[in-house]
């Protein structure tokens, strides 16, 4: 099995590889990571104790940014390193201040793994929610290096529960401890023999609340929605926008904001053939008349949240829906398409409800019927934002284990 894992890591490079040659995205993977040990020898302190937090992506980050900031507070000696997969995290986050270094995580094979450990020699490797590359944990196990999975969410049709799996049922048993979101992920683990499980829930929630105490304001989007209902599509992909075009025409009282999850320019010409009464925030100038504003950078969606009244989450006809907590901490009703069933808090507020699945645009435009009158969006959306309130606390669960254990080694 190690031998397929590692022939299939090495398609994967070619396959990235092959891409590059068109895909941006693809191009920042690649090169990102050339000459990354020379980055990380010549910028590391050796003689500094290091916590390695690692993230796939930029969703990763903001779910695992409560623990990382707290752990600072509580350990200031220790360096910070943050790792990504992804560019979409690495390119937004490089410069994040709360880290010492940044860096792409070179591909999971043996050397690489010993080389990145041997250079880095953390205290403490923390991974959010995904991540499971095995030559890295089989280091950081053979170095007794405590490794920690946080706001961890296991399923039935995971390979780590399939008769194909024992390669992934390895990796999670070299794992020192597991913070997971709810009890059904404990009781899967606990099926494989694996009891050093804590259901704390999930750490986003506690990113969430601190940003609605904290968000700032965006002069240019709040000039823009004055006075009108506002609906805003956040992490958008076509299909997405092409449904909610349907709306613009049926509510001329509304206005609509577009943050797409890409914003290559290709991307925000086709969102502008969609919507041709729009306008891009990237102008100097917003004309507040227009009824639609394209959001065509990353990094603003949590701060728009609270100029809206409905809420509309991409990726639901995707691979799954994107973060819905954001939105419901603003206390609004939140609209997504019908992928959303990894998703507990989807889940749970669909019960109660204030989330409303959809799957046509006959069933994008009655739930816009319905959600016309505004005393039933203050209804659902106190029912929202109660219910984000109500999650919060996992990092203060998390550290304090940490506290008491001191890493806790393997």
């Amino acid at each position: 099995m190690l031998f397929l894992y590692d022939f299939g890591i090495r398609v994967y490079y070619f396959l990235v590889l092959l891409a590059s040659l068109k895909n941006k995205k693809a191009r920042a993977w690649i090169e990102g990571r050339k000459n990354v040990f020379n980055r990380i020898f010549s910028l590391i302190d050796p003689s500094r104790e290091h916590a390695w937090f690692h993230f796939a992506s930029l969703g990763e980050f903001e779910q695992g940014r409560p623990v990382l900031e707290e752990f600072k507070a509580h350990y200031p000696g220790i360096s910070i390193i943050i790792t990504f997969f992804s560019p979409s995290g690495y390119q937004i986050r490089k410069d994040y201040d709360g880290a010492d270094h940044v860096f792409y995580l070179p591909l999971d094979t043996r050397a690489n793994a010993k080389k990145f450990i041997k250079l880095v020699n953390p205290a403490i490797a923390i991974f959010t929610k995904y991540e499971y590359w095995f030559h890295y944990f089989d280091e950081l196990q053979a170095n007794k290096i405590p490794l920690y999975i946080i706001s961890g969410l296991f399923r039935p049709d995971q390979p780590f529960f399939k008769w194909y799996g024992s390669l992934h049922r390895n990796m999670l048993h070299k794992v020192s401890h597991f913070f997971v979101q709810n009890k059904e992920s404990k009781n899967l683990l606990s099926g494989l023999g694996l009891n050093n499980v804590s259901v704390n829930g999930d750490t986003r929630f506690d990113r969430v609340v601190k940003n609605i105490s904290e968000v700032t304001e965006v002069p240019i989007v709040r000039d823009f929605c004055s006075g009108s209902k506002v609906f805003i599509a956040g992490s958008t992909w076509p299909q997405d926008e092409l449904l909610i075009a349907s709306l613009t025409s049926k509510f001329p009282d509304w206005k609509f904001i577009i943050a797409p999850h890409e914003v290559d320019p290709a991307h925000i010409r086709s969102i502008e053939k969609f919507f041709p009464n729009s306008v891009k925030l990237s102008k100097q100038k917003v004309n507040t008349s227009e009824q639609v504003l394209i959001i065509d950078n990353i990094g603003m969606l949590s701060s728009l949240y609270q100029y809206a009244d409905l809420a509309y989450i991409g990726g639901g006809f995707g691979v799954g829906i994107h973060n819905t907590q954001e939105a419901a901490g603003f206390g609004m009703p939140v609209i997504f398409g019908p992928n959303y069933k990894k998703f507990q808090e989807a889940k749970d507020l669909i019960v109660s409800g204030a989330f409303f699945p959809i799957s046509t645009e006959d069933d994008l435009v009655d739930r816009m019927e319905y959600l016309q009158d505004e005393d039933v969006r203050i209804k659902l959306g106190a029912i929202a934002k109660d219910y984000v309130l109500s999650k919060a606390g996992a990092t203060k669960i998390i550290l304090e284990y940490l506290k008491e254990k001191r890493f806790a080694s393997l």
